[in-house]
């Protein structure tokens, strides 16, 4: 089954745990809190090898951060998600 990644990240925003941003991201991933990462295209390097050292689940974002920023609903960019809990979203699926 083919998960339209977008309408699930939104669904998740919504009704799950969403953290924002590369660093809170890492944080996550380090303290094992991390399901899933979505990650831009333009995601600064520093963070992908960052990201390396922890077995979290990466999807990367067909899309600049400001892409992924909009997708968010967010005036700003977005490098770097992580979902710490899906809530009522079946992004989970997509890994």
């Amino acid at each position: 089954m083919k998960i339209d990644v977008e309408k699930a990240l939104r669904k998740a925003l919504n009704t799950g745990k969403v953290y924002l941003g590369a660093k809170r991201t890492i944080k996550a991933a380090k303290e094992g809190n991390a399901k899933l990462v979505i990650m831009a295209t333009n995601c600064p390097e520093e963070f992908v090898e960052e990201l390396k050292k922890y077995e979290v689940p990466v999807i990367t974002y067909r899309g600049t951060n400001m892409d992924l920023g909009a997708t968010c609903g967010k005036p700003y960019g977005v490098s770097m998600l992580t979902i710490v809990d899906p809530g009522e979203s079946e992004i989970l699926n997509a890994i």
